[in-house]
This record gives C-alpha cells, sequence and structure tokens, in this order.
C-alpha cells in the first residue's frame, strides 16, 4: 500500500502488519549517531517475519574473528558489525488489566506522521480495549539534530469513556540481539545471540541506565531513560534486563495525562568509561529543564537551515517531489557528523551490511553534502583521514612496501571484508576517496584541508598504484588482478573504471604536491617528510598516468569494462525467470564472473564522473551496450544511468531511471527496504537532478549546466555552493534562471556559453530555447 503524496512528509493512515516491516524503516529517526526503527513504543506482537525492532548508534559495534575454512594469508581477519543497543523507546499501557496493544481490542481512528520539516514523528489514534474502555492515543518522537546522544518522547493518553486506574510503564529494554542475516550478506550480520553483556543497572528516581560492555571490542555503553508523567511519582522497577519507571494514574474521563521520557546514549567510543554515566545524567536532566516543546523548536530551526541549502523543489511530479525529500532527510539522518563517524550503507535504519561504510560515501554520497552542505563532507573527510594509518597497515599486509589502502568495508578502519574478490580486490576505493578529496578541493579551495590532511592522503592512496601496476609489452601500464565498481565482474585485468580513476588520482597527486610545494612549502615539507615522497616519485607517477592501459575496443567502438569482459558470452537473459533475479541470490559468483553481465554502472560510471574525457558519441555507444548488459540488481546503478542517458539524450529513459531511484525506498522497487534505506540511491536522486536533468559538472574547477527540463514536470530548482558562493538553478519551460543568493561573483558555462553573476547582477535568465 503506497503512501499518499505530500511534498513534505510521509503519512500512513491504517495499522497493517502485512506492510509494519517496511514501516519501521520508513519511519525510523535519526540524527547521524542514533537510529531508532518506527516500531511503536508499545512494542509489536504480530506475525513473525514482520518486524525488527531495533536502535542503532553509527560507529558503535562488536568485533569477532572473520573463521574461514580455507584460509590465505593476509585475508580480512576481523569483523566489526553495528550493534543493536538497548531499546529505550519502550511505553506500556495498562487500562484495568488491558495491556494497550493496537493488535487486540479495536483500533479506530489511526495515523502517523513524520513531517520532514519538524523532524518530529506524530502518531494518534483511539483504540478501545478488550474491556470496552476507549483511549485516544498521542506521541510525539524526536532524535534530536543538535545533541546527538539525545531522543525525545511524548505520549498523551485521553480516556474516552471512562475514569479509573490506568498503569504506564516506561523502560529500557536491554535484552536485545541483531538480526542474522542468512544466505543473504545485505541483511545483517552472522552473530547470534547478545552482544552486550550487563554490568550494572542504575536506577535513581526517575532516571535508570543500563551500563554495558561489548565482548570483544571492548567499548562500553551507557543507554539512559529519564520519564515524567505531570503529577504522578515515579516507581523503579526491574525485571531481568528490563528496567524502569512505574506510574499508578487515577485517570479522569476527558483529561490527558502526559508523559515525557528522554533517552541517551554515551559510548566509550566517544568519552572516558568513566564519565558516561555523569553524562547520561547531564545530559538528560538538560533536555527535561528546557522542555520537549524546546527540543522540537531546536529540530525546526536545525532543518530549516538545512532545507535552506539542501531542498531540491520540483512541480508537476508530487510522488518525485516526496520522494527525493524523504531521501534527502534521510542522508541527514543517517550522516555521521563528528569526524568519527561515516555514513552506512543503511544508514542509522537497519543492520544491512553490517553498519559498514563503503565507497558509496565518496562516489554517490559525498556530492550531496559537499554542495549543500559542505561543512558536513568536511566531516566525511576528516573520517578518512582518521583512518589512514590503518590503510597504511593494510597495504603492509597487502605486500605493499609504502603507500595506504583504504578498506572496502568498515566501521573503525580495518578491512572487514571476507570476499575479497568483491572486496578488498577493489583498489580504486583509493581513487574513490582522491576524487572525494579533489572534488572538495575544487569545490572550496580550501587549501588548508589539503595542507594539513588532504596532500597526505592522496600521496600515500596513490603510491598503490605504482605497487600493483606494471608495464605491458607494448609500453603501457597496466593494473592487473583488481575488481572494477561491477561485482557481477571480478578479479580481472586493466578494469577500465580502476584505470582511469587511477590515471586521475596519480596526475592529481602529482599536481597538488607541485602545487603545495610552491604555495605552502613549509607544509609540504612537512607532509614530505612524514611520508618521504620525493620528486622522483612524483615523476613516476606522471609518466606511469601518461601511458595508462584504458581498453578500446575499435569494431565496437566502445570502452571495454576490462581486458577480457568482450571475449566472454551474454548473459542468457531471455530464459532467466524474473524470479532469478537478483543473480547474486540464486547463482554461484563464478557463473556470474563467466559472462558478459553486470550488476550495476562501471563504464558508465566513469562517463559520469571523468566526463571531460570522453565524446558525447562515446557515451552514446557506451551506454547502449552496457544497458543491454545490466541487470541493476544494485541500488547504485539505476541513478548513473539516469545521469548518462540524460547527457545523450534518451529524455525516456533518463525519466524513467531517476523515477526507480527517487522512490526505491518509498516504494520499495527493491523489496529489501524493509532492512533499511539505500543511502547511495538517496543521494543518487540529488544527483539524477543536479548531474542529469540540469546537466551540472565540475570539471577541474570549472562549473558548468547543460539543463533540460523533463516533459512531465512544470519546473525544478535546487541550489548549490560553490567556492564560497550560493547559487539557485531554476528550470521551467520558458527558460534556466541562475541566481547567486551568496558571494561576490561566481562564474560558470551554460551549454557553452560563458555565465558571470555578481553582487551588481546576481541573475541571469537564458531562454530555453536558446539551446543547442
Amino acid at each position: 500500500m503506497t503512501l499518499p503524496l505530500d511534498p513534505w512528509s510521509i503519512r500512513e493512515t491504517g495499522f497493517d502488519t502485512s506492510t509494519h516491516f517496511l514501516r519501521e524503516t520508513l519511519f525510523a529517526l535519526g540524527n547521524g549517531y542514533i537510529g531508532l526503527r518506527g516500531t511503536g513504543e508499545e512494542g509489536y506482537t504480530g506475525p513473525a517475519g514482520t518486524s525488527l525492532d531495533g536502535t542503532y548508534l553509527n560507529g558503535f559495534y562488536e568485533s569477532e574473528p572473520i573463521v574461514y575454512p580455507e584460509a590465505a594469508f593476509a585475508l580480512a581477519k576481523t569483523n566489526q558489525f553495528m550493534l543493536n543497543v538497548p531499546n529505550a523507546k519502550g511505553v506500556e499501557i495498562e487500562i484495568d488489566g488491558a495491556r494497550f496493544n493496537p493488535l487486540t481490542g479495536t483500533l479506530g481512528r489511526y495515523e502517523r506522521v513524520l513531517d520532514l520539516r519538524s523532524g518530529v514523528l506524530v502518531r494518534s489514534l483511539e483504540w478501545t480495549a478488550p474491556n470496552g474502555k476507549r483511549i485516544a492515543l498521542r506521541s510525539r518522537r524526536v532524535v534530536s539534530f543538535a545533541n546527538k546522544h539525545l531522543f525525545a518522547i511524548e505520549v498523551e493518553l485521553t480516556p474516552l469513556n471512562f475514569s479509573g486506574t490506568v498503569m504506564i510503564k516506561s523502560f529500557l529494554d536491554g535484552a536485545v540481539k541483531n538480526q542474522e542475516a542468512g544466505d543473504d550478506p545485505r541483511v545483517g550480520s552472522a552473530v547470534s545471540g547478545p552482544a552486550l553483556k550487563t554490568v550494572s543497572v542504575e536506577q535513581v528516581d526517575a532516571f535508570s541506565a543500563l551500563v554495558q560492555r561489548t565482548h570483544n571490542s571492548g567499548f562500553s555503553l551507557v543507554s539512559a531513560i529519564q520519564t515524567v508523567v505531570e503529577g504522578i511519582a515515579a516507581s523503579a522497577w526491574q525485571e531481568g534486563q528490563r528496567a524502569g519507571q512505574s506510574f499508578a494514574c487515577d485517570a479522569v474521563e476527558g483529561q490527558t495525562l502526559r508523559l515525557t521520557k528522554y533517552g541517551s546514549y554515551h559510548s566509550s567510543r566517544d568519552y572516558p568509561e568513566g564519565e558516561l554515566l555523569a553524562r547520561a545524567r547531564e545530559t538528560l536532566a538538560a533536555a527535561q529543564a528546557a522542555g520537549f516543546e524546546a527540543l522540537c523548536a531546536s529540530q525546526a530551526a536545525f532543518l530549516a537551515d538545512f532545507w535552506a541549502s539542501a531542498d531540491v523543489e520540483i512541480a508537476g511530479d508530487d510522488a518525485l517531489q516526496q520522494g527525493i525529500r524523504f531521501n534527502e532527510y534521510h542522508l541527514l539522518q543517517s550522516v555521521g557528523r563528528d569526524g568519527r563517524t561515516n555514513i552506512a550503507a543503511k544508514g542509522v535504519t537497519g543492520e544491512g551490511y553490517e553498519g559498514h561504510y563503503f565507497w558509496d560515501t565518496e562516489i554517490y554520497i559525498f556530492p550531496f553534502f559537499l554542495y549543500s552542505k559542505p561543512e558536513i563532507a568536511r566531516k566525511l573527510l576528516e573520517y578518512r583521514y582518521a583512518g589512514l594509518e590503518q590503510a597504511r597497515e593494510r597495504a603492509r599486509q597487502m605486500a605493499h612496501a609504502k603507500g595506504a589502502l583504504y578498506p572496502w568495508r568498515t566501521i573503525a578502519g580495518g578491512e572487514c571484508s571476507a570476499y575479497f574478490p568483491a572486496g578488498t580486490a577493489q583498489y580504486h576505493i583509493n581513487a574513490d576517496i582522491a576524487y572525494s578529496i579533489k572534488s572538495y578541493y575544487e569545490a572550496t579551495g580550501d587549501l588548508d584541508y589539503m595542507a594539513q590532511a588532504g596532500l597526505e592522503i592522496v600521496l600515500e592512496t596513490a603510491r598503490i598504484w605504482i605497487g600493483i601496476g606494471s608495464d605491458d609489452r607494448e609500453g603501457r601500464f597496466c593494473i592487473n588482478e583488481v575488481t572494477g565498481p561491477d561485482e557481477y565482474t571480478a578479479l580481472v585485468n586493466n578494469n577500465y573504471y580502476t584505470n582511469a580513476m587511477a590515471r586521475m588520482h596519480l596526475r592529481f597527486a602529482a599536481d597538488m604536491a607541485d602545487q603545495l610545494a610552491s604555495e605552502r612549502a613549509h607544509d609540504f615539507a612537512r607532509v614530505a617528510a612524514a611520508t618521504g615522497v620525493t620528486d622522483e616519485e612524483v615523476a613516476v607517477w606522471r609518466d606511469a598516468a601518461a601511458r595508462m592501459h584504458l581498453p578500446y575496443d575499435g569494431k565496437l567502438g566502445i570502452h571495454e569494462q576490462d581486458d577480457s569482459f568482450l571475449s566472454k558470452k551474454v548473459w542468457d537473459f531471455a530464459n532467466t525467470p524474473k524470479e532469478n533475479y537478483p543473480l547474486l541470490l540464486n547463482y554461484h559468483p563464478m557463473v556470474i564472473y563467466r559472462h558478459q553481465v553486470c550488476k550495476q554502472a562501471d563504464v558508465v560510471l566513469a562517463l559520469m564522473l571523468l566526463s571531460n574525457e570522453f565524446t558525447l558519441e562515446d557515451k552514446r555507444r557506451d551506454f547502449d551496450y552496457y544497458e543491454a548488459v545490466t541487470t541493476h540488481d544494485s541500488s547504485l546503478s539505476s541513478c548513473i544511468f539516469s545521469i548518462i542517458a540524460s547527457e545523450v539524450g534518451y529524455h525516456d529513459k533518463a525519466y524513467d531511471y531517476f523515477m526507480e531511484t527517487a522512490r526505491l525506498d518509498l516504494d520499495d522497487t527493491h523489496g529489501n527496504t524493509h532492512y533499511g534505506v539505500h543511502t547511495a540511491a538517496m543521494a543518487g536522486t540529488w544527483m539524477g537532478v543536479a548531474y542529469g536533468f540540469a546537466g551540472m559538472r565540475v570539471s577541474d574547477g570549472a562549473l558548468r549546466f547543460a539543463p533540460t527540463l523533463p516533459k512531465q514536470w512544470q519546473h525544478y530548482q535546487f541550489k548549490i555552493q560553490l567556492r564560497g558562493a550560493q547559487l539557485q538553478v531554476r528550470v521551467d519551460a520558458g527558460a534556466v534562471e541562475y541566481t547567486l543568493l551568496a558571494g561576490d561573483t561566481l562564474d560558470f558555462s551554460h551549454l557553452g556559453q560563458e555565465v558571470q553573476l555578481t553582487r551588481a547582477a546576481p541573475n541571469a535568465r537564458i531562454p530555453m530555447e536558446a539551446q543547442a
């Protein structure tokens, strides 16, 4: 059942066990650290397999050894996985022995709304207990953007046809565990049983806390609540690993009881263990003193600032408008903003991919934050710098005498991929990170960042290409035995994407070394001393880049995905049953690897990232060829195909691919959103508008646009920040309007026409008919 269309909210008007699991994801709240799935405060007692109540903390993890029945040298040894931590949402209501439960008694009016501007989840309903007593219930839930450790819940209960005793219990539940993945690696972790052991339970007046430790990763966690019911004294209680307060309320017909609950999570990843309890008390006391309404006001103010920079407006398609705002909201909910955490594949909405961070951040998600909220983009880069030393260690394990190799999947910096053909072999992550640093520098001009951290990452990671590359008999620099973005093809020679991105990386590293040496000699000397990089080494990089082998098939006129891709037989798509997709769940990897079949964009992704290196005809031929052999089994695929389809003039295809991306989670088109949202695809929606329909590219610092307007839309509008300026782009059927909202001046091109906006002349309106 599709949710009603609304430009600024998602709304549910009925309670249905068949959609409950999915809605737990869609109505999840988060703040980049805490993630609360959308399960009701009373819990859920519906059929098995229709719920996964969960609470997650970005970057808080347990670890365990990876067991290989057939081991090999330098395989990843330790996995890290995000934990389902104690559930602090719990509120139970009992009316003369009848516990409130939407699945018992009679549920009357029901509505649940997540407002994307207020950031508050509101549920209101009427319920008649089996004993005939009827109540109205309204709950509000908020996870604070201003204080990453804090969330709050308010529950208002009104007796509609009785007066009498109502018992309310507010509690923490430590008896939780993670979802077991089974055969689907996208679902969760392989761990079973509780991953946290309880050290102590603290209860003082309205305050309760569970003090717990992980078994292996060495972290402590304090989960705490503080609950108030106006005019009612609290009584502490504990049952096993559940602890909290109870309130015996003399309810009067027509009069509302109000419970306010503040919750917090503090871990030793952020603070010394001895401070955790005190910090929890301080956080909750301050929140209670300020009050629930103050927290809501703070939330709305934070979001007003976010939307002022990030909102994409689409007129003419309500479904897309809702989809893109929902996606941007979830990106904000998911992204770590402290420089020590990043953004997981499922954000903080589910356990899929174990809470790991991938290249999705740099290639898919980073652009949205870079051009909307560059201060958050900077924090994502800081996370990578914090992991540089571990990347150096990983490089030594992989027999590289120098340099750094970032992990394919990780939380705290160590390689966690147990399947190296689709993990460690994806060396392109080094170039992906360098690409994001290059993009950041070109968009911000932040040379301080380059001197402090960026250059060191770029230099150390560039070294790896020389380490794994070699010259062939024709004098071409080749990179062998790697896996590109397409995970249906593994361990190949000269993956086009990898080689092209490595060339970009080597050139950027050499250029930045020269620039810092010239403009910041002291800083460059420090970085050179720390890394040992020499002029001779930089010269080797330039030479390797100049001779980089980039596979191309002259007969077909396309860029080969790798040296052997075109020699394989094409997958038998015509005789593959629909139910056998995604292929990874129905065929052994070796079966897939032997065929021409792509899970996702590979060469097509290079067409977007390295746009200046291809002609339009190149792009059209590559798109045509690879579209025919791509299943889009990865949620990372359709947004990239949409962008290139738009660029080569396939406007209907561009729109269809964009539709699939923009509402992938709201419409659950991949059938697995119940396990968590797809953050990369969500960010792909923003790219679909900016890079796709608006034709935006920033190449070597030069900004350009080539806008088109989908025939289904009246107009669209978005803003970007670039080099201290803020630009609004509005496209309608008559014209493209560029407006300089902040900054002194901005130069860019529109379909090859040079445009300059200044404070004195901040607006340019260019007729659409003037487009080529």
